[in-house]
């Protein structure tokens, strides 16, 4: 994967709401995307529950709602995209060892992140989305980073329940 097409996935992580918004020609199938009626407090607090139960510790919380908003008005924008949303970025010592041992170039990987977010014209309806770890050229590279993917989707699918 390109660089330019590592950023843009990055990018949607963050700001693309659900599976039905992407445009043509989007990584849709590289975000795994989520949904579950609720808060997004009790949503978000679940997430970070169930990074935390796994011994690991989030490093920054990147309130990306509020951004959007505060950098909207100096911009002149009027439309509001989301409700609320917020991306937990935190790391797996071991697993990005492993990765990063198996292929250097995985280091795009880490920290991993998940967003949490609500958009505007659906109240009550939280969306959980992560970026899947796209396999690099080594196959060690490729297994170590199917077991991130795999503890992203634990993650997801325990704060879900």
């Amino acid at each position: 994967m390109s660089f330019r097409r590592a950023v843009l996935v990055l990018i949607l992580a963050g700001f693309v709401g659900a599976g039905s918004f992407f445009p043509p020609g989007a990584a849709a199938d590289e975000i795994v995307l989520r949904s579950k009626r609720g808060s997004f407090e009790d949503v978000k607090g679940a997430v970070v529950f169930a990074i935390e139960n796994r011994g690991l510790v989030i490093n920054t919380v990147s309130h990306v709602g509020e951004m959007l908003d505060r950098t909207g008005r100096d911009l002149g924008a009027t439309k509001r995209v989301f409700a609320k949303a917020d991306v937990l970025e935190f790391c797996s010592a071991s697993l990005s060892r492993r990765a990063m041992e198996a292929d250097p170039h995985t280091i795009a990987f880490c920290p991993y992140a998940i967003a949490v977010y609500v958009l505007p014209d659906e109240p009550g309806v939280v969306h959980v989305s992560y970026r899947k770890p796209l396999a690099p050229s080594s196959s060690r590279g490729a297994q170590a980073l199917g077991e991130v993917e795999r503890l992203l989707a634990e993650i997801v699918r325990e704060a879900l329940e």
